[in-house]
C-alpha cells in the first residue's frame, strides 16, 4: 500500500498550494483522461481508522504530481494522527469505465373475488425505485465528468482571475457510509466532475467515486457503482480545518 509520512505530506500539500496560484501549472497537473485509484486494501485501512460520518480526500502534490491522501476524521471531525496516509497519484485510464446501474421494480397485482368466488376486479401497479443520496444517476455522472473534460481548464482559469486561486479547491469531504458499509473487496476508481450548485450559484468540482466488486448485484431496489461525493472545500468547508495530526 502507498504511503506518506507526516513530512511527505506536508510536502505534497504545500505543493498543491503553490501550483494553485500558477495557471499554467493547473493546466499541467491536470490533464485529460486521468484518474485516481484506490485499492481494496487502502479502502479498508480507512474503513478500520475513520471514526466519522466524513472522512478527508486531501489534495497534493509529491514529485510534480497531483496526488489525493485518504485523511481519517476522529468523532469532532479532526484529522486523526496516523504517522502515515495512503495516497494515490492522477495516472491515465488505461481501460474503459463501465458505470454500472440496477434497477428492480416491484409489480403490486390485485384481484378481487365476489361472494360467488368470481373475478371481479384485476389491476396491477409498478413501483419505479427512487435512488437515495449520495448515489447518482447513470446520466447526471457522465455529465458531470464530460463537463469536466470540456470545461475544467475554463473553471481554474476563471477562479484564478476571481481572486487568484484561493477558492480553488484543497480537499473534498466524503461521505464515509457507503465506503463503511461496502463489499471488503471493493475498490474504487476516482474522478472529477463539474455539478452545478443551486445554493452557490455556480459550477463546483465534484469527486466522482466509481467502485468494484466481484459481485455486483442482490435484490434491492437499486444498485449502483457510482457515487457523488461533491463536497469541495473550499467554498464547502464545515470541518475544522486542522494541519495534519492536529
Amino acid at each position: 500500500m502507498q504511503n506518506l509520512n507526516r513530512e511527505q505530506y506536508t510536502t505534497a500539500v504545500q505543493g498543491w498550494i503553490y501550483a494553485k496560484t500558477d495557471p499554467k501549472r493547473l493546466s499541467e497537473l491536470f490533464p485529460e483522461n486521468y484518474i485516481f485509484n484506490f485499492t481494496s486494501e487502502q479502502v479498508d485501512w480507512l474503513r478500520k481508522n475513520n471514526a466519522n460520518k466524513e472522512f478527508c480526500a486531501e489534495v497534493g502534490v509529491m514529485e510534480g504530481k497531483l496526488t489525493v491522501m485518504l485523511c481519517p476524521l476522529d468523532e469532532k471531525g479532526n484529522k486523526m494522527e496516523v504517522g502515515e496516509v495512503p495516497f494515490s497519484v492522477f495516472e491515465p485510464l488505461n481501460e474503459d469505465l463501465k458505470l454500472t446501474e440496477i434497477q428492480t421494480y416491484t409489480v403490486v397485482k390485485n384481484a378481487v373475488l365476489s361472494k360467488e368466488m368470481r373475478k371481479i376486479d384485476n389491476d396491477s401497479d409498478t413501483f419505479f425505485p427512487l435512488a437515495g443520496k449520495p448515489i447518482m444517476e447513470q446520466d447526471i455522472a457522465i455529465d458531470c465528468i464530460e463537463s469536466w473534460q470540456e470545461n475544467g481548464q475554463d473553471w481554474f482559469y476563471a477562479e484564478y482571475k476571481q481572486n487568484g486561486g484561493k477558492s480553488i479547491f484543497n480537499k473534498f469531504y466524503v461521505p464515509f457510509d457507503k465506503i463503511s458499509k461496502s463489499e471488503l473487496e471493493v475498490s474504487f476508481v476516482c474522478s472529477f466532475g463539474l455539478k452545478y450548485s443551486e445554493i452557490y450559484q455556480k459550477q463546483l468540482p465534484a469527486l466522482i467515486f466509481i467502485s468494484f466488486v466481484k459481485n455486483l448485484g442482490g435484490s434491492v431496489e437499486t444498485i449502483s457503482n457510482t457515487y457523488d461525493y461533491a463536497k469541495p472545500c473550499p467554498p464547502i468547508c464545515k470541518i475544522p480545518d486542522l494541519d495534519f495530526g492536529g
